[in-house]
């Protein structure tokens, strides 16, 4: 890990319209690792990754990816940059097949459709279930495939930041221990993750960095070696454990 971090978040304030979601959200990500942003329904851990994408205007705050300032940047400018953004609810175009998804997810790098063909390979290769099921059209993939397809499509931006809001909601155990294996094999290859995750236990055995929000600020930012008590954490944050 640099000093630098890959993304830097530094007194975010966002909502939408009058209301306010964020007040002071600072947080980092650094190549190769995983920051985990937990907290409870509302806190505004989606509201945060909206911003960084630049699907929400910050109303205060900086923030800057791979040292530059992209408060005020266009979100197509930030996919281009390099930041890929997979949102809730396993977004996949259901009436396509999962090649067609993969290739719309790479249409933003500029690239044409036969030298995206060629790059399919190592997405295939991560998720050897959608190089079987190529030509299915995803509204038949299960809960767990329409997932990958959905992480899938954001790789085939080449994204340097991968942020993930609640990847595993609504997936059996098994398929959320495929997920996170997923995000450990993307830290290792050197990606930066910013992770928002219910299953808080699964999300915090990938985890760098544990970032805790509550009503729209920052309560706790620890790397993770220093939250020691994973119970308590989840018990003071949740009201449960494990």
């Amino acid at each position: 890990m640099t000093d630098d971090p890959l993304l830097r978040v530094d007194g975010l304030a966002t909502g939408y319209g009058d209301i306010r979601a964020v007040w002071d959200v600072s947080l980092r990500v650094h190549a190769g690792e995983v920051t985990v942003l937990l907290g409870r329904n509302g806190a505004g851990k989606t509201t945060t990754l909206r911003a960084v994408a630049g699907l929400n205007k910050a109303e205060a705050g900086c923030i800057t990816f791979d040292g530059e300032d992209i408060t005020g940047v266009r979100a197509h400018r930030r996919v281009g940059a390099g930041i890929a953004f997979v949102q809730e609810g396993k977004r996949v175009f259901r009436r396509r097949t999962v090649e067609e998804n993969l290739l719309l997810g790479g249409y933003s790098t500029g690239k044409g459709k036969h030298k995206l063909r060629a790059e399919l390979g190592p997405v295939y290769d991560m998720f050897p279930v959608l190089a079987d099921r190529r030509r299915t059209v995803s509204g038949q993939l299960s809960g767990g495939q329409q997932q990958m397809l959905a992480i899938g499509q954001a790789l085939m931006a080449k994204p340097a930041l991968l942020m993930l809001d609640e990847p595993s909601g609504g997936l059996a155990p098994s398929v959320v221990a495929e997920v996170m294996a997923t995000v450990s094999t993307l830290k290792a290859s050197g990606m930066g993750v910013l992770l928002v995750e219910q299953a808080a236990a699964a999300a915090l055995e990938v985890a760098d960095q544990v970032t805790v929000l509550d009503v729209g600020k920052v309560v706790l930012d620890r790397p993770r070696a220093e939250v020691a008590d994973t119970n308590a954490l989840l018990d003071v944050y949740f009201g449960r454990a494990g």
